[in-house]
């Protein structure tokens, strides 16, 4: 990942439902300059994604917020539409905003980008969770395969906040 400790949100557009329609915003918009997490993930209702890193997420949510984070965001590529039907099924509303890089636009300038087309999955995100504070990367933790969900999970997460 060429996104690093101290560095800034790089200011891209990406998309999430807004009273059912997508909109399209800058991140720093939508992450705005609170103390934030940000978990990254290759894809909603993928196997590792929807049975341990957010439902991990949702799990301990209150927990996360209870430390001093403002808001939790998660941020995949999909489509805004399945990001927002994955959050229902897995009732996120209350304290995780889901968000949509169909580009790979924020994906791909952090250099987060990986090839799943063996899988046929084209190119996704690696797994990852950042702390953020006014738009700056104050603590950040990839997987070093996607299959993994250990240091960038809420409980990993937990761990250094």
């Amino acid at each position: 990942m060429k996104l690093k400790v101290k560095d800034q949100i790089p200011d891209v557009k990406i998309f999430h439902l807004v009273d059912g329609e997508p909109k399209e915003q800058n991140i720093s918009e939508v992450l705005g300059s609170k103390k934030i997490i940000l978990f990254g993930l290759p894809g909603a209702f993928t196997a590792t994604c929807s049975k341990f890193h957010l439902p991990g997420y949702v799990k301990n949510s209150q927990q996360i917020l209870d430390k001093g984070i403002d808001k939790i965001f998660c941020l995949a590529v999909n489509d805004p539409f399945v990001m927002n039907a994955w959050g229902e099924a897995y009732k996120t509303e209350k304290n995780i905003t889901m968000l949509a890089d169909p580009y790979l636009s924020f994906t791909k300038l952090i250099g987060a980008e990986v090839n799943r087309n063996s899988k046929g999955m084209g190119i996704r995100s690696s797994r990852y969770a950042m702390v953020i504070e006014n738009l700056k990367v104050q603590n950040i933790r990839e997987e070093e395969e996607t299959k993994n969900c250990g240091i960038s999970s809420a409980e990993g997460i937990l761990d250094i906040i």
